[in-house]
């Protein structure tokens, strides 16, 4: 992961707790350099990097030691968890740090405390899953934010009733109900969500498909803010983390991290912003799988049609090509999943003849080789006839499926002080919206 939002109105942490964590980290080994300082001034969240010099690229900014991080190894917790490890598990792999998490952040005497005290009560998180139902869906129908909280709220009660719950009343000693509760559970869900870090898996460790390493809290390095166009990185050693600067930075600039190619719905949904349009390069706009089925469907006029198209849907669910909750993603340049919208657009395209000599070759032959994907959006064009049809009948059912039009949110964004005037929430769902139909209405030009 990486940053932080863009900064809104939120409850100041107390004037000393910045203070008092940075002390906090010079006694737990973190090396800060002299050329820059964390400021409340000038930066895009409540917390910034800011240089105090002139900083040149592949310079070291601060290094954190691995005993100053925060996991489900680090806490007072840790030979706990080690040992109820069986009754922790969890699809999502987040329980053992959460359970640690619940623990340091109300135990008075956590070695974490002064970190901690930068956020006082997590009151600052402001993810959608923390919208009201009307108001999310007011703003982000259409954009897969919706389905992606509506996952995470059923997800979190569900493991706080049938794993946390029976942990807390397992260890009384450890823990109160009545303040572990769900809610500080969600919230710390949330912290999890904005301010950890996932250390990517080495080559060996890739190639023999091990579990994702579980999410850490590295302090300090989480208080960077995050644009695509980042200007610094965050380097693991068995020692510590480092975070080292990727080009020049000037005096007075803050300094960014990065939390990965990430489109404006996924930081929304995961850290509370989006960045403004056109500065996110790495945004892109979903096609639910399910959408180019109804594509397909629409355009038949014979129950023979329709059953032809079936069939190949669940041929292609059968090769793993799609599946009911998959989507295909389309970034300004790039195709992402292009593998698997080339392989639709194709079979889903097929004459009842092409669609059996395709099934036989591909069980003969597993496969007709290596096929020509769609790996960049400017290869749309020279699609076939029914391809492109096909993809500009889906692209045009997915912006049906948004609540406002293109026009609406130019007119918003071409008035300077009407933009201003609406609120933070208001403010990042627009970009989102804005941005995913920019990419969509380019799709609808290109498959023409």
């Amino acid at each position: 992961m990486a940053a932080k939002r863009a900064r809104r109105d939120s409850p100041a942490s107390p004037a000393r707790a910045l203070p008092a964590f940075l002390r906090w980290c010079a006694e737990a080994g973190v090396e800060l350099s002299a050329k820059v300082g964390v400021s409340r001034e000038g930066t895009a969240d409540a917390y910034g990097l800011v240089a105090r010099e002139s900083l040149r690229a592949g310079e070291e900014l601060f290094r954190i030691p691995r005993t100053a991080l925060l996991s489900q190894h680090t806490g007072a917790l840790a030979p706990l968890l080690r040992e109820e490890a069986a009754s922790l598990r969890s699809p999502s792999g987040w329980v053992p740090l959460l359970v640690s998490l619940l623990y340091e952040c109300t135990a008075s005497a956590s070695r974490w405390g002064p970190y901690f005290s930068l956020w006082p009560q997590f009151a600052h998180l402001d993810q959608p899953m923390f919208w009201g139902p009307e108001e999310r869906a007011r703003l982000l129908q259409g954009t897969g934010v919706l389905e992606a909280v509506e996952k995470d709220l059923a997800n979190i009660e569900m493991e706080y009733s049938s794993i946390i719950l029976p942990f807390l009343k397992a260890h009384p000693d450890l823990f109160d109900p009545k303040v572990h509760t769900l809610e500080l559970y969600r919230r710390l869900v949330a912290f999890v969500m904005a301010y950890s870090f996932q250390e990517p898996l080495n080559e060996e460790e890739e190639e023999e498909e091990e579990e994702p390493n579980p999410p850490v809290m590295v302090p300090l390095a989480d208080l960077l803010n995050h644009v695509a166009n980042h200007n610094a990185n965050l380097e693991y050693t068995p020692e510590c983390l480092k975070m080292v600067t990727t080009q020049p930075i000037h005096k007075g600039q803050e300094i960014f991290n990065t939390y990965g190619e990430m489109a404006n719905w996924q930081l929304l949904h995961m850290y509370g912003f989006a960045e403004a349009y056109p500065g996110n390069t790495n945004d892109s706009a979903d096609i639910q799988m399910s959408t180019l089925l109804k594509a397909a469907l629409q355009a038949t006029d014979t129950d023979t049609g329709e059953k032809l198209v079936l069939d190949q849907w669940n041929f292609l669910c059968h090769q793993e090509m799609v599946g009911e909750e998959g989507a295909f993603v389309i970034g300004w340049e790039r195709i992402f999943t292009e593998e698997e919208l080339s392989v639709a657009l194709q079979v889903l395209t097929m004459s009842a003849e092409e669609f059996k000599e395709f099934k036989d070759q591909e069980e003969k032959a597993n496969g007709r080789g290596t096929p020509c994907w769609i790996q960049s959006v400017t290869m749309i064009p020279s699609l076939s006839v029914a391809q492109k049809k096909l993809l500009f009948d889906a692209t045009t059912l997915t912006l049906k499926a948004f609540s406002s039009s293109l026009k609406e949110e130019e007119t918003m964004l071409g008035d300077r002080q009407a933009y201003l005037k609406l609120s933070s929430r208001e403010q990042f769902a627009l970009q989102v919206r804005y941005g995913q139909k920019m990419i969509l209405h380019r799709l609808l030009e290109l498959a023409k």
